[in-house]
């Protein structure tokens, strides 16, 4: 993984060091502070009912993006011609 040195004002070194944990390093401490979530987190959030509807319209609105894709693409060749 690559690292990147920043600097930061010594208040801002006290705050991170209050939230951190003895076994955390400091590029934990900052993306757990800055809300990241892991997606596995979500697990469970919605009801199968909710999670298969959700399905089924990320497919359709999938569908519809890519008609309109194909079209364009149509298009383009036909004004190219």
């Amino acid at each position: 993984m690559a690292t990147k040195t920043i600097s930061i004002t010594e208040e801002a070194y006290r705050i991170l060091n209050t939230r951190k944990e003895p076994e955390e390093s400091f590029s934990e401490v900052i993306v757990k502070l800055s809300g990241k979530k892991a997606l596995s987190s979500f697990y469970g959030a919605l009801s199968k009912r909710n999670a298969d509807a959700l399905e089924a319209s990320i497919k359709a609105s999938r569908n519809i993006r890519n008609q309109l894709h194909q079209q364009r693409i149509k298009q383009r060749i036909k004004n190219d011609s």
